[in-house]
């Protein structure tokens, strides 16, 4: 397996449940460290630091990443942080753009919303940031503004 492949779970598995255009698998982990910050610069989004991923994904609730199985190279991932009973927020969507169009994000979304429906408690919270509208949509997300508003701050402003 290609170090661009490999998870930060020995315990990986497949999902044989989500449909997947040939030559893709969608496995039950998160991509390792290198992956996720390669994903996240192709897909147009911040880069993470290799300290945050390393950090970071090993505290991961649950998350998944797409290889091509060819080349085991990840074209795609996301995943779910939280306190794993009242709130859960899915975080790092990303698929490579060449694979984009082939249903590689929402599979990977069908199986996050399909273990938050196992595995989430009744009344728990779930929530998203979103750079795209329309895609997350079809899984019952709303906009909660203006009973809400999405506030931030990066570290290097603190």
């Amino acid at each position: 397996m290609s170090d661009d492949a490999a998870g930060s779970d020995a315990s990986e598995r497949r999902l044989g449940e989500t449909a997947l255009p040939a030559g893709y698998e969608l496995r039950e982990t998160t991509p390792s460290v290198a992956a996720f910050r390669r994903l996240r610069r192709d897909a147009g989004m911040t880069d993470r630091s290799r300290e945050a991923g390393e950090r970071g994904l090993p505290n991961t609730t649950y998350g998944v990443h797409v290889v091509e199985t060819e080349t085991e190279s990840a074209v795609g991932m996301a995943r779910i942080v939280g306190d794993g009973g009242s709130i859960f927020h899915l975080t790092d969507t990303a698929v490579a753009p060449p694979q984009q169009g082939r249903g590689i994000g929402t599979a990977m979304v069908d199986a996050l919303v399909a273990w938050l429906r196992e595995n989430a408690p009744e009344g728990a919270y779930v929530d998203l940031l979103a750079d795209v509208d329309g895609f997350y949509e079809r899984w019952g997300f709303e906009r909660t503004a203006p009973a809400s508003k999405a506030l931030g701050i990066r570290t290097e402003e603190l």
